[in-house]
């Protein structure tokens, strides 16, 4: 099994930082790509950023040059920085990880979600 623990969310006005943390425990081979996804109370959850192998990034174009992801694959770790925060970022933010195991099965796991509320 693989777990996720995400900490780093809270309450901030708009147009302030937060940065959510990710860690990734359990029987891990290896990680290709870890991501964060969110969803807001009556929406449908829905991708924030990912990263990948080489650092690839993607991210949706409502974050585009306002959040970035990042990664240290020494700690199993993913990040995501936030700044210029809007309240429609308002949302539980899930981790998500896929890989392989050390059995040799993939794996793709999610966190329980951070929430971040952001007051106008």
């Amino acid at each position: 099994q693989v777990q996720l623990v995400e900490s780093g969310g809270g309450l901030v006005q708009a147009g302030g930082s937060l940065r959510l943390s990710c860690a990734a425990s359990g029987n891990i081979f290896s990680i290709i790509a870890m991501g964060w996804y969110r969803q807001a109370p009556g929406k449908q959850r829905e991708l924030v950023a990912t990263v990948a192998g080489g650092d690839r990034t993607n991210y949706a174009d409502s974050v585009k040059g306002r959040i970035t992801i990042s990664r240290d694959n020494a700690k199993n770790a993913v990040y995501l920085q936030m700044n210029s925060l809007k309240p429609e970022d308002t949302a539980v933010y899930y981790c998500n990880a896929a890989g392989i195991a050390t059995t040799g099965i993939p794996f793709g796991s999610w966190g329980q979600g951070t929430q971040v509320t952001v007051s106008s």
